[in-house]
């Protein structure tokens, strides 16, 4: 280190000129940085958002006020010393407030990206179901979209090796319609009184507060049935390369019905038309060093500069004897419905082309529900789509309220509401205005309607969750050799630092996904201590490289 505090003069004589240099270096550096940093702004609409907002506006929007509407008085926005500070309206509504400003975080899926923008239907499936969404080819219907990681906190990082959720919400002229989905085609669980078991064994340990993955390894060996979505997440789908090239999957398999009554049972397919693309391990540790925030800036950027985001959505069909012939329960989310016996239908295309103005009120607050339907679209028979009508809504009862539908991201707003709830935390909008507040009433309050070829949900016998034969396919026809070799490394990544006895229970299950695969996943945990493992050629690989 040059000493450029040194007191003795010859000391600073001797390097004053090399520190001087040093100096003239440590400015060029920063000079070419802001240079570097200007030009990598300049085509980006997330970095430039404030500046654009500025070359929009003009000059100052208006005079600054209290949330009373009260006009504010330059001194007491500016300076409150040697001043009351009660009598200061501006001071009194910006402290109270900013120490509210929080509400409660998603417990799961707590940060996103999200943008809107439309449907467009693109083939016929009248046929199929009567939903108005699809009446006619060329049909648009406004929709909002968010994308997820499961478990990362909201201050957490976009490239992470998790599940995403794929949430689409439909505004039609029916009422909303939510697909939330995921960027998995099949779950992690079939019995729903599991979620508090997988949720509290990936979130942070009670007593470190720190990520650990004993308890992963736990459960996953444990409920054998989510090693088929996890090897999925250690392989090379476990990191999409930012959301605009990631699919979606409805996962449940939903009852629909047609105009008459007749029918069908469909899994919802969204495929991105950039084509599907993903992160390897060591890619994403360099951009999470540099951009935590990396899927929802390159979200927000593409869609800002005219390169709006797109996916195909399709279906697969199942009629009444499919469902009955198929040879395995197709509403077992854990298990995904063969495209070779179950062909891809077309419906229509989504594009996202229009990023939220402020991500609070638009995208924080939008909220899901498996629960919300419309005439023509059933849901799925599955006790897993049954508890999330209950904990979803749930959800958002905590973190928005009981009126959490008046917010208006949430609003359907291609209809006029004619509920017979009132009151409650804001927003209320006209709460109801004077009609009548309960029903049903002699006073022309809104009536129910009448659907003459109403069909119920089918009720099914669900066993228990079975799907290895599902895994080996996975591992043996879907990966290639290099994927393979991939989703050994990185689930000895996570595997290599837990119990020995969790280890062994692990090995001995992938050993019955395929022997490949439990050997091999064996052979790297006793090869620990070197961190070293054989792959397909039989040569050493050193899996902390």
């Amino acid at each position: 280190m040059i000493p450029l505090l040194a007191k003795d003069s010859k000391v600073r004589r001797k390097y004053l000129p090399e520190s001087r240099q040093w100096l003239k270096m440590l400015r060029r550096s920063v000079l070419v940085l802001c240079m570097v940093a200007t030009a990598k702004f300049q085509n980006d609409p997330a970095g430039q958002q404030i500046l654009l907002f500025k070359e929009k506006t003009k000059g100052h929007i208006g005079v600054m006020t209290t949330s009373a509407g009260a006009p504010i008085e330059y001194k007491d926005a500016r300076v409150t010393l040697n001043s009351n500070l009660i009598s200061n309206e501006y001071f009194m509504d910006s402290v109270t407030h900013i120490v509210r400003e929080r509400i409660p975080e998603r417990v799961v899926h707590a940060k996103a990206g999200g943008a809107f923008g439309y449907f467009e239907v693109t083939h016929d499936v009248t046929h199929i179901c009567k939903a108005k969404l699809f009446a006619t080819v060329g049909k648009r219907t406004p929709v909002a979209a968010r994308f997820s990681p499961v478990v990362v906190e909201r201050g957490g990082i976009d490239t992470s090796r998790d599940v995403r959720g794929f949430a689409v919400k439909f505004y039609t002229e029916e009422g909303n319609l939510d697909i939330v989905g995921f960027n998995t085609p099949m779950y992690v669980y079939k019995d729903p009184i599991l979620f508090p078991s997988i949720l509290r064994a990936r979130k942070r340990n009670p007593a470190t507060n720190l990520f650990n993955d004993n308890p992963l390894w736990d459960f996953l060996t444990l409920h054998p049935e989510s090693l088929h979505m996890f090897l999925l997440i250690f392989g090379d789908r476990g990191i999409p390369d930012g959301y605009r090239h990631m699919p979606g999957f409805g996962i449940h398999t939903y009852e629909v019905i047609n105009e008459h009554g007749e029918k069908s049972f469909v899994r919802f397919h969204f495929t991105p038309t950039a084509g599907i693309k993903n992160l390897r391990s060591e890619e994403a540790r360099k951009i999470a060093a540099v951009d935590p925030d990396y899927a929802t800036r390159d979200l927000y950027s593409a869609i800002g500069n005219g390169n709006f985001p797109s996916w195909k959505v399709s279906i697969q069909v199942l009629s009444l004897n499919d469902v009955k012939n198929a040879g395995f329960d197709v509403f077992d989310v854990t298990k995904v419905l063969p495209l070779d016996d179950y062909p891809l239908t077309p419906v229509g295309m989504f594009v996202l082309n229009k990023n939220p103005i402020n991500y609070f009120a638009e995208i924080e607050q939008l909220a899901f529900s498996p629960g919300n339907l419309v005439p023509g679209i059933l849901g799925g028979p599955d006790k897993l789509f049954e508890a999330r009508r209950l904990v979803y809504r749930d959800a958002q009862y905590y973190r928005l309220g009981a009126n959490f539908n008046k917010i208006p991201v949430n609003c359907p707003i291609q209809v006029k509401v004619m509920a017979y709830n009132r009151d409650g935390n804001p927003p209320v909008e006209d709460n109801g205005g004077d009609t009548p507040n309960y029903y049903p009433n002699s006073f022309n309050g809104a009536e129910a309607y009448v659907d003459k070829k109403r069909t119920e949900l089918i009720e099914i016998f669900e066993d228990d969750p079975n799907n290895f034969q599902q895994a080996t396919e996975l591992y043996v026809n879907e990966m290639t050799k290099d994927e393979r070799s991939r989703v050994v490394e990185n689930i000895l990544y996570s595997l290599g630092g837990v119990a020995q006895f969790l280890q062994d229970r692990a090995v001995k299950l992938f050993t019955i996904i395929h022997p490949d695969l439990g050997y091999r996943i064996s052979e790297g945990l006793a090869a620990n201590r070197s961190n070293y493992y054989y792959d397909d050629d039989d040569k050493l690989y050193n899996y902390n490289k």
